[in-house]
């Protein structure tokens, strides 16, 4: 598989931030880290090797961006008001910068976007925050309930960040084209997050498929059995 190092000053953030690039060509799917991860980390752990007859074959192109958990949720020595300020500033990036470079590389409208664990996490706030840019959302193992990594503090920030709250009040109309998909298992500890999650789409009329699987763990694994038959679905 060819693989592209990139590395590059964001204006957004106001720092550098990189990304690796897997594929020649393809459908493009914006893959994040899990908890402070890194941008290898998907591939260091197997998840890039476990699609790579659809990366060959030409089919999908693999965009792994790193993340800044250690800078934002899971930043404890900063006031909880600071931390949701600068994962609103991730998304801006990802919104103004990142994804529109890639939908031009790619010549398409909407992209994918894929995550593990908090990787879930941040697929699914992207797709749910920006609908119009997202045509295919794959998160395994996800929670999506932000609230634990803010102490009580609550804002319009930490709001629109929340997916299980800002859900509520959004138009079902807007997702009927995105293909969601939750991954999780029975002995996964993020199951009841993706039971939550489901129920609430399915009261909002959100057409999405809950996969629970048999007795796995929320580890590796189980997300590079996953992630193969998950993208062998988006009907490439």
């Amino acid at each position: 598989m060819k693989e592209t190092y990139q590395k590059w000053y964001s204006p957004t953030l106001g720092r550098d931030i990189e990304m690796l690039v897997i594929g020649h060509w393809g459908y493009p799917i914006l893959l994040f880290p899990t908890s402070m991860g890194r941008y290898y980390q998907n591939k260091e752990f197997g998840l890039t090797d476990s699609v790579r007859g659809f990366v060959d074959a030409g089919k999908i192109k693999l965009y792994l961006i790193d993340g800044i958990d250690e800078d934002s949720w899971y930043a404890k020595h900063l006031p909880p008001a600071v931390r949701a300020h600068n994962h609103a500033v991730y998304d801006r990036f990802l919104n103004d910068e990142l994804v529109p470079s890639i939908r031009r590389e790619a010549n398409v409208d909407k992209i994918a976007v894929a995550g593990c664990s908090f990787g879930g996490y941040h697929a699914l706030n992207f797709a749910f925050k920006h609908p119009d840019k997202v045509a295919y959302m794959i998160s395994m193992s996800g929670a999506f309930d932000i609230r634990s990594f803010v102490e009580g503090h609550h804002d319009d920030t930490v709001y629109f960040n929340n997916p299980v709250d800002f859900i509520h009040n959004e138009e079902a109309w807007k997702f009927h084209h995105m293909k969601i998909v939750l991954g999780t298992s029975e002995w996964d500890i993020c199951l009841d997050a993706n039971i939550q999650m489901s129920n609430l789409l399915k009261n909002k009329g959100i057409s999405h498929w809950l996969d629970i699987r048999g007795w796995d763990k929320h580890d590796w694994p189980l997300w590079n059995r996953m992630f193969p038959e998950y993208v062998s679905q988006m009907g490439l």
